[in-house]
């Protein structure tokens, strides 16, 4: 799948942009991972301090998907780690976005995926398994849909009701 400049595709998709259907999320997020530009179907996940459904589905095939987590933007634990940015490489997903954090940077700049998220904290998450899969969730100013498309690069991250074309 060829990248989309997030830039290019706000000043070719004006109309979109108005009608609310192409959505810029705030520059909240920092970049990790080795792709840099990413995109892909978004598959949502609402959770709080809690990485079990997470696990959960990245263990699924991701066909260049990419997981999108409401983590309610908690700055007490990271929600994805090293072996779980591993397993996402190897499961074929494109990228993951967190409104929450990561942990084990290192590791997780070394996958080969895109990952954003607020900030790395060492301490993991929970497991009790409890949050919701496959919701509309609120992150970054945006209300963000099961299904819809995510495009990320260096300049930010835009959400599409359908997939862009340049």
């Amino acid at each position: 799948m060829a990248a989309i400049a997030t830039a290019e595709a706000c000043d070719s998709n004006a109309a979109l942009l108005a009608s609310g259907d192409l959505r810029v999320l705030q520059p909240i997020f920092q970049v990790y991972g080795q792709c840099r530009a990413f995109s892909g179907p978004i598959v949502t996940l609402k959770v709080f301090e809690d990485n079990v459904l997470v696990r959960e589905l990245l263990e699924t095939r991701g066909e260049g998907r990419v997981l999108v987590i409401d983590g309610g933007g908690s700055m007490r634990c990271a929600l994805v780690g090293g072996n779980l940015g591993q397993l996402a490489q190897n499961m074929g997903w494109a990228g993951i976005v967190v409104n929450g954090c990561i942990r084990d940077i290192d590791e997780i700049n070394g996958c080969d995926i895109g990952v954003r998220a607020l900030a790395s904290h060492p301490q993991k998450s929970n497991k009790r398994g409890i949050g919701e899969k496959h919701i509309p969730i609120h992150i970054a100013g945006a209300l963000i849909r099961n299904g819809e498309w995510l495009y990320a690069d260096s300049d930010g991250i835009l959400v599409s009701k359908s997939e862009l074309s340049i």
